[in-house]
């Protein structure tokens, strides 16, 4: 099955823009140091993500439906890190 060009853009713009969270999660996991990270940029982001899945999910776009899905938890993992080292 080959795909069509938009959703091979839409698959690799996926995998870049969640690919870009994994360093700050990790980092932010490993040092616990999230001085750095604003936690209102960090929640307005979250939940605009999450609006993202959604979105995907209405239209049955996988690459975005994916990408959010995983970006969520990720977002999450820093969100909540900064949430709890306040």
């Amino acid at each position: 099955m080959l795909l069509d060009l938009d959703n091979l853009v839409g698959y690799a713009a996926a995998v870049l823009t969640t690919v870009a969270f994994v360093p700050q999660a990790l980092k932010s996991w490993q040092t616990r140091d999230l001085s750095g990270v604003s936690l209102p940029m960090y929640s307005l982001f979250t939940a605009g993500v999450a609006m993202w899945f959604v979105y995907g999910v209405m239209l049955g776009s996988w690459p975005i439906i994916i990408a959010n899905a995983i970006t969520i938890i990720l977002a999450s993992v820093v969100l909540t890190l900064k949430l709890m080292h306040r």
